[in-house]
């Protein structure tokens, strides 16, 4: 089994729904671009992104939203280099349709109290769903290692909840260790790095938005 040296995680540039929610009520959320500013980020974390990767080879998997394609664009990697698919499971939570600012800001309160994990959207997913397609796509990824000539490096260009959930269903974390975690910001990435142990570590953690509170012991 060729299993790459490194794993990484990025999230989009600032997009314009992130820059102004009222954007939502008027177009879909796949189809938001990136702002100036996420255009910067993303192009920032390319000429990181470039110096880790060097000349060696990598596969990636990019979200069918336009913000996660234009932010692979503006990584400016090798064409050369890179074999793109794209990986309708990294996509971001479904809010539904069409998507009503205030009705937005109610919900994302319901789910403050409910909890990120498993509190559903109206007409949406909650973020137990989201795992399980993330989990499906983990399968399929993990099979691909399977391929003697597989690249060295794996990137994901994805969004937010996807990232935490990645981690979650690769390190096994608890639901109470996902809730306590935040988002990394736009353009922010992680990478999971292959030790001589043979096991996979984060290079740097999430930040926390406070401490687990687990309903029993596991592990």
């Amino acid at each position: 089994m060729a299993r790459p040296r490194r794993i990484v995680l990025v999230r989009h540039g600032e997009s314009t729904g992130n820059a102004d929610a009222s954007v939502y009520e008027r177009e879909p959320d796949h189809a938001l671009a990136l702002t100036e500013r996420g255009r910067r980020q993303a192009e920032e974390a390319g000429r990181t992104l470039r110096g880790i990767f060097g000349r060696e080879r990598v596969s990636v998997y990019v979200s069918p939203y336009r913000r996660t394609h234009e932010t692979l664009r503006a990584f400016r990697l090798d064409p050369a280099l890179i074999r793109v698919r794209e990986e309708p499971r990294l996509r971001e939570q479904d809010w539904g349709n069409w998507q009503k600012r205030e009705d937005v800001r109610l919900e994302q309160a319901y789910r403050d109290a409910y909890g990120h994990f498993f509190y559903r959207f109206s007409q949406g997913e909650s973020g137990a769903d989201v795992y399980d397609r993330v989990g499906g796509f983990l399968e399929s990824l993990w099979r691909s290692f399977e391929a003697p000539d597989h690249p060295p490096n794996v990137l994901l260009v994805t969004h937010g909840l996807a990232m935490r959930l990645f981690c979650m269903r690769w390190f096994h974390w608890t639901v109470a260790e996902f809730e306590s975690l935040v988002n990394p910001g736009n353009g922010e990435f992680r990478m999971l790095v292959l030790g001589e142990d043979g096991k996979y570590a984060l290079d740097r953690p999430f930040a926390r938005r406070g401490d687990p509170e687990p309903y029993g012991i596991t592990g």
